[in-house]
């Protein structure tokens, strides 16, 4: 048997042209002291290359034996007497011999296994290099390998090149300490290393965006780039490029099709071709277009194949790998003109089911079908602004056709809510109008509101973020009575117009209007009217003059915004400069000044420097009393200037005026020190309530307010009795006769 293991295969194959050495991969191989090395990568990835270079150099630790392994040794006996003659060209005094005819189980186990270990121990240092191990797939050679080695002699080590993910006994191995491992990922050229290969097959070096979309088109997998750089190479227009890079891809894809995709079973290929829509590949989405059987598949090709990258979303998640991608979408477009098309519609419906909305509005346009992108924008648009994620809609409708948008008023009034909620009002108003020219009937958008009426919300917001208060309260005062009870509509629009009175200072009919929009956000789970509606009403209480009031709301918009994922939405700022207030008006600068920092990092969220102009200006005037308070008279003097900038875009400053002339001129003086006589009314009965049995929660259900609320009236009880406990300030409001 030993003479018919054919010469080439006991030797490493003839080294390619323009040979890049690695010598990043050659150290990590001389620095492996673990008896297995394992080298596991796709087709193509230099594997084999590597090492037979590695095995020439003076670092393969003594003798290197070769063996090239194929489908013919996926048999016990032919493997090993393969083994055995590679083995036997570097130490010929090896005793074992092995005919293919005389390999048992019993015989491995009790004469081969033990005459092999005892004959490869006490010479000096040997490599054995098994090149191609995915070939060997028989049980009875699998189970064979690994029990050699398991048991491999002092001095000897085992090197496994293969294009699979290795099973057994590669875990016991790694979970032991005893192998070293090189991946698809080691094995990848880097940027520069591919610059280098580039060079070598050119003759020249690339230029740059030639080497980056190669790069890019291969992920660093060296057979793609080095085919990719002959075909350049080869070209007899080199000033093509784009041509150039089309066959090459062209000249990859062959290369996939023999090496990657013809070797796979039907059923296999058949879920590449199948999946090959999708962005990510993932048990879910694979079962919905390629059968119960996709999970399985895909673990098995993800193995196997090596070219089913994994991705961050999960330990089960993959994407093809580059260079795959274009030979599976060629060949899936053979098929027939719909198969495509039907199978993006069928993702589209999962998708869509697990409300992944992204991914639904991309399959339903690929597939076609631009009406069900739009049932799926028009059915989640709405609770995602409520979430402060408007970008995310406004890349939904960048996946329509611009006319699909145009065309439709309530794809208009979407996209200009999207743009509100960003802080963009100019692109609002475009929309806009644009929706009052396509409007046709009563169609409905949201939550119980037509078009029209819609659109007049978005219009009062559109001018309030704009500074343009006087218009807003006019549009506001007809939006708010178009709209609906308890929908996120009527809470936009109170918002809008109650933020109006306040920049006026009509502080009760703001504060009317701001709390029916607390009312109507909570009812509707608008996050984004919510936070906006309690702050502006902080605002409102603080410059009222109710300074506990704007206290409890400002917590309140805060921890909303906590809640919601929004403190760094531009809403959130109300809220953050009416804390700010509060804490100079009791001398607390340093705190002051963290608060501000968040205000003024929530600001730079929103794209647009110049809207809110009057919510800028309040945040300016805060920041020059903060300055003031610290005796920084140029500091101060910049942020009035900077108030009076974003004062002068107002349509009409109002308040805003009164706060410039008073800051100009204002001088911090520490304010009284609370007493029992500041109690409000609100915080009298949680006292009274103190003096009872009840739990916090329940005094919150018995006087009708939340949980919080009454928990911020505690903390100023206990402030203003100089308690630190509910007995405490029982005990001292008893004695200043509160109680």
């Amino acid at each position: 048997m030993t003479s018919s293991v054919p010469i080439f295969k006991l030797h490493p194959p003839v080294q390619p042209p323009h040979l890049l050495t690695r010598p990043r991969l050659l150290r990590r191989l001389d620095a492996a002291t673990e008896p297995v090395v394992v080298v596991s990568a796709p087709a193509g990835a230099g594997k084999t290359v590597l090492l037979a270079e590695w095995s020439r150099g003076p670092a393969a630790r003594g003798e290197c034996a070769w063996l090239s392994l194929d489908g013919y040794d996926n048999a016990p006996g032919r493997l090993w007497a393969g083994v055995l003659r590679a083995l036997r060209d570097v130490r010929p005094e090896l005793p074992v011999r092995l005919d293919s005819d005389e390999w048992t189980l019993d015989a491995w186990l009790e004469e081969i296994l033990p005459s092999l270990v005892a004959g490869l121990g006490g010479e000096g240092p040997l490599t054995l290099i098994l090149d191609g191990l995915e070939a060997i797939t028989d049980a009875d050679a699998v189970r064979g390998l690994a029990d050699f080695l398991t048991r491999l002699p002092q001095g000897f080590r085992v090197v496994l090149s293969t294009r699979h993910v290795p099973g057994r006994p590669v875990p016991t191995l790694r979970a032991r300490g005893l192998i070293a491992e090189l991946d698809q990922h080691d094995l990848a050229f880097t940027p520069g290393e591919a610059q280098t290969v580039l060079t070598g097959l050119l003759g020249s070096a690339p230029a740059v965006d030639i080497s980056s979309t190669l790069y890019e088109a291969t992920e660093g997998w060296a057979a793609g780039l080095c085919i990719m750089g002959r075909t350049l190479a080869r070209s007899a227009n080199p000033a093509d490029t784009a041509g150039n890079v089309a066959h090459g891809r062209q000249a990859v894809a062959e290369y996939l099709a023999t090496e990657v995709l013809f070797r796979l079973t039907t059923e296999q290929r058949q879920f590449l071709l199948r999946t090959s829509v999708l962005d990510e590949l993932s048990t879910g989405p694979c079962q919905a277009l390629a059968g119960d059987r996709a999970g399985v598949l895909l673990r098995e090709l993800a193995r196997t194949v090596q070219l089913l990258v994994p991705v961050a979303a999960g330990p089960s998640a993959y994407r093809h790998h580059r260079a795959l991608a274009p030979l599976l979408s060629d060949v899936l477009t053979s098929e027939g003109p719909d198969t495509a098309g039907s199978l993006h519609r069928s993702a589209a419906q999962w998708y869509a089911r697990q409300g992944e909305t992204t991914a639904a509005v991309r399959h339903w346009v690929l597939g076609g079908d631009e009406p069900a992108a739009v049932t799926s924008i028009l059915g989640a648009w709405e609770k995602t602004i409520s979430a402060g994620r408007g970008a995310r809609v406004s890349r939904w409708l960048g996946l329509l056709p611009p006319r699909t948008v145009a065309a439709d008023a309530r794809l208009c009034v979407v996209a200009a809510m999207a743009a509100l909620s960003g802080g963009a009002p100019e692109t609002a108003r475009r929309w806009l109008d644009v929706a009052q020219l396509r409007a046709t009937g009563p169609e409905t958008v949201g939550e119980g509101s037509t078009v029209s009426d819609a659109a007049a919300v978005a219009q009062a917001v559109a001018c309030c973020l704009k500074g343009e208060v006087l218009t807003a309260d006019r549009l506001g005062e007809s939006a708010v009575a178009g709209a609906m009870p308890l929908t996120s509509w009527r809470a936009l629009g109170c918002t809008a117009r109650g933020a109006a009175l306040l920049w006026t200072a009509r502080y009760e009919e703001a504060e009317a209007l701001l709390g029916e929009a607390t009312r109507d956000a909570h009812a509707a789970g608008h996050g984004l009217a919510l936070v906006r509606a309690l702050g502006l009403r902080a605002l409102c209480a603080l410059m009222a003059g109710r300074r506990e009031a704007a206290r409890v709301l400002g917590d309140e918009a805060l921890e909303a915004a906590t809640t919601a994922g929004l403190g760094r939405h531009f809403v959130s700022v109300p809220a953050h400069i009416g804390r700010a207030g509060l804490l100079l008006e009791e001398g607390r600068i340093e705190e002051a000044e963290r608060v501000l920092t968040d205000a003024e990092a929530a600001l730079a969220g929103s794209p647009r420097t110049g809207s809110e102009p009057h919510v800028r200006a309040l945040y300016h005037v805060t920041r020059a009393r903060l300055e003031n308070a610290r005796h920084n008279a140029d500091a101060s003097r910049e942020a009035r200037e900077a108030a009076e900038r974003a004062a002068d875009r107002c349509e009409s400053p109002g308040v805003l005026t009164d706060l410039l002339r008073r800051v100009g001129g204002e001088a911090v003086v520490p304010p009284a020190v609370p007493g029992p006589q500041d109690l409000s009314l609100g915080e009298r009965r949680v006292l009274r309530a103190l003096c009872g049995p009840l739990t916090l929660r329940e005094i919150a259900s018995e006087l009708y307010v939340s949980h919080n609320t009454v928990k911020t009236q505690v903390r100023a009880i206990f402030r203003k009795l100089d308690a630190h406990d509910r007995s405490g300030a029982i005990a001292r409001a008893r004695e200043c006769g509160v109680l």
